[in-house]
């Protein structure tokens, strides 16, 4: 049976509470976009200076890149825990409804609220 097939149950609202949505970073774009500035600033740097008699190009340049990217996503993971403090420092109250299926019974959960007074 595809999912155009089934057919819709009905929902009923057993209670309304009160949360805080807060937006946060993404971490992981922001490591991955400073490895690939790192990525870039390791290959500028190698082909910027001349050619060294002790190492060749590609030696200078394998150890810019792993230099590079640590100090990349170092930088980058820096910044984007500014970025979350400044930004997650703002939540918005929004109203959430508790649904349960008409074919089971309401189960009476307790409220967000009385949770973190019983915590």
């Amino acid at each position: 049976m595809s999912d155009s097939e089934q057919p819709a149950r009905s929902e009923t609202v057993t209670g309304v509470s009160t949360v805080t949505v807060h937006r946060s970073v993404r971490y992981s774009r922001f490591m991955a976009a400073g490895g690939i500035l790192g990525v870039l600033a390791a290959l500028i740097l190698t082909f910027t200076f001349p050619e060294s008699d002790g190492f060749a190009r590609s030696q200078v340049f394998g150890f810019l890149l792993l230099v590079g990217i640590i100090f990349g996503v170092a930088l980058a993971s820096i910044v984007a825990l500014i970025i979350d403090r400044v930004v997650g420092r703002r939540g918005t109250e929004v109203a959430v409804d508790r649904l349960a299926p008409d074919d089971l019974p309401a189960i009476d959960a307790p409220d967000a609220q009385d949770n973190a007074t019983n915590s």
